[in-house]
């Protein structure tokens, strides 16, 4: 058939369902017959021109990539709160709409264009924003999104085009919410401590099994948010994003993630407490709750942008009328959050996983079956187009496997503003000694060094295992001062105890500190260990303790002798030591 006439037809059906709609406000992915998305020029218009037309939008940016694109946004209020002293005023909530992360997964950006059309200009769901300020972000990764080829993702059924999943310095974005590196993410994180929306939604598409599902989601429920946060979306939130979205026509469950990927639903699936360098587990830690959207990847790309535009009404009218509920959550959140963790001395989760304990739940996918590949010399996973309900293990019970005690305040010399400047970009308050101070302090003496043997995300990550050091120390003025009695506690607490998975040490911000720079000569240190066996007899004790126990030890000339430089004055006593210190 004749695309032309395929086209036509689509506009004549669309004027047909909505008469008001002229075509200046057809969009892109309706005129291409629903299988293509329009680039960043000309979506960034379609955003403007819904900010010209109506007075209840503003379009802003707020950063600029490293290819020179503008990162936009666009702010919808009926009260034209469209500052953030404006936004405090009226009291309302706010929801941050996040598309294009990842911009080959981009059904957000299309559906959002026809949700707000749907509300400022037919202003046929203009009472989705009567109890909610909306900022929606088109595209995050706007290099990425113009990186477009039809070969981007070898899993997904369109669009047409699509952009590429990381930045232009191939950073991924959704790994980046607390490290920073990108330019794109330091802009984020200036906008969202600024503005602390009351709810962030990030849309993506999956990848993982086939199954009968249009779109799947997940949200933290766990201990890595606020307790009484995570009993809201589990009671009140889910049920309502579930029952929304059926009754929009659109299959939804939680998000289907594979224990054992090579087995397919054969091996189960799994929930998770997602890592704070991911949305959803870094709005955890700054005590909102947020909802991570998966589209089905093998679904038209029509169903995948429609399910996620039902997605986002749907999680928009609950907000709606759980306004002033979720406002006062969220306080809530934030000042119990330094209570529980300073004044009850609770522990803070920082590492966790899935115990072997699980239920049965019902789930719709569909047959399939393994054969022998003779391209591969395994059997393929193959799935056929026939529909079963299963019957699978779900790995539910996420369980911590390391948690803190948090100090009253940590300290960070002046020499590493290069992590107080992240700090800051997260909406942490920092403030410097402003003269020299005699101060306990608990420091981490590491050991047991292992560096990954690949770079990830840009970084050379590392793990350790260590000691701790408690001393008096004078602490020079200017030493950068962090107070953990703010709002931000847990984000402070994941970016600098080494527990954390994402902490400036594990990624591999002060890699240097682990590097030895002076070393000894062997004629230079027999001398000087001769000297300090004949005048320390408990330091003869246990070098003849350690010749006696540790085989190696003895066998090895060299480290014979670093044994007695370890305990010199001439070695460097800041060696894999953490310049962060705790006040406890």
């Amino acid at each position: 058939m004749n695309r032309k006439f395929i086209i036509l037809t689509t506009l004549l059906v669309t004027r047909l369902v909505l008469p008001q709609i002229t075509d200046e406000w057809i969009t892109y992915f309706e005129k291409s017959g629903f299988t293509a998305t329009p680039g960043y020029d000309m979506s960034m218009e379609y955003f403007q021109k819904l900010a010209d037309y109506s007075p209840w939008a503003e379009f802003k940016s707020f950063g600029i990539s490293p290819q020179g694109r503008e990162l936009k946004f666009l702010i919808v209020s009926k009260d034209k709160a469209f500052s953030l002293p404006e936004s405090k005023e009226i009291h309302k909530p706010i929801v941050l709409i996040i598309n294009g992360i990842h911009s080959g997964e981009i059904g957000g950006k299309d559906a959002s264009m026809l949700l707000l059309r749907d509300i400022l200009i037919t202003k046929e769901k203009e009472s989705l924003i009567d109890s909610v300020t909306l900022l929606i972000v088109p595209i995050f990764n706007v290099d990425g999104h113009e990186r477009m080829s039809r070969y981007n993702r070898i899993n997904q059924n369109g669009p047409e085009e699509m952009g590429w999943r990381t930045t232009a310095q191939n950073l991924n974005l959704n790994r980046d919410w607390m490290k920073a590196d990108a330019p794109e993410m330091r802009a984020m994180l200036k906008l969202y401590s600024e503005w602390l929306p009351d709810f962030i939604i990030d849309t993506h598409a999956t990848d993982g099994a086939d199954y009968q599902y249009t779109v799947t989601y997940s949200v933290e429920k766990f201990s890595n948010i606020y307790s009484r946060t995570a009993n809201w979306l589990k009671e009140r939130f889910i049920p309502l994003l579930e029952k929304g979205v059926q009754e929009k026509g659109f299959l939804v469950h939680r998000y289907i993630y594979l224990r054992k990927w090579r087995e397919g639903l054969d091996g189960g699936i799994i929930d998770w407490a997602s890592s704070p360098r991911f949305s959803t587990g870094y709005a955890a830690l700054q005590n909102r709750p947020g909802l991570l959207i998966e589209t089905h990847m093998m679904k038209p790309y029509k169903e995948r942008v429609y399910s996620t535009k039902a997605m986002l009404e749907t999680v928009i009218k609950i907000v709606n009328t759980n306004a002033t509920d979720l406002i006062d959550l969220n306080l809530e959140a934030d000042i119990k959050s330094a209570v529980n963790l300073l004044k009850q001395k609770k522990y803070l989760p920082v590492s966790f996983e899935e115990s072997n304990q699980y239920n049965l739940i019902d789930l719709k996918g569909y047959e399939y079956y393994r054969q022998p590949s003779q391209i591969s010399g395994s059997d393929k996973l193959v799935y056929s187009d026939v529909k079963k309900d299963f019957k699978i293990k779900f790995y539910n019970d996420i369980v911590p496997i390391d948690s803190v005690q948090l100090p009253k305040a940590y300290l960070i010399p002046k020499e590493w503003r290069n992590v107080v400047d992240v700090l800051k970009t997260h909406g942490i308050q920092v403030s410097s000694l402003e003269v020299d101070t005699l101060i306990e302090v608990t420091k981490y003496h590491f050991k047991t060094v292992k560096f990954d043997t690949a770079s990830y995300e840009g970084r050379q990550r590392v793990n350790f295992e260590y000691d701790l050091i408690r001393e008096k120390r004078n602490v020079p003025s200017a030493t950068f001062f962090i107070p953990t009695n703010q709002r931000t506690i847990r984000v402070i607490a994941n970016l600098l105890e080494p527990k954390s998975g994402d902490s400036f040490i594990r990624w591999g911000f002060m890699n240097s500190i682990f590097e030895q720079k002076e070393y000894f000569e062997n004629y230079v240190m027999e001398k000087i260990a001769e000297e300090m066996l004949n005048k320390d007899a408990e330091l003869r004790e246990d070098f003849q303790n350690k010749l006696n126990e540790d085989e190696e030890f003895r066998n090895n000339p060299e480290e014979r002798l670093n044994f007695f430089y370890k305990r010199s004055p001439y070695y460097d006593k800041n060696y894999q030591v953490y310049p962060v210190m705790r006040i406890d």
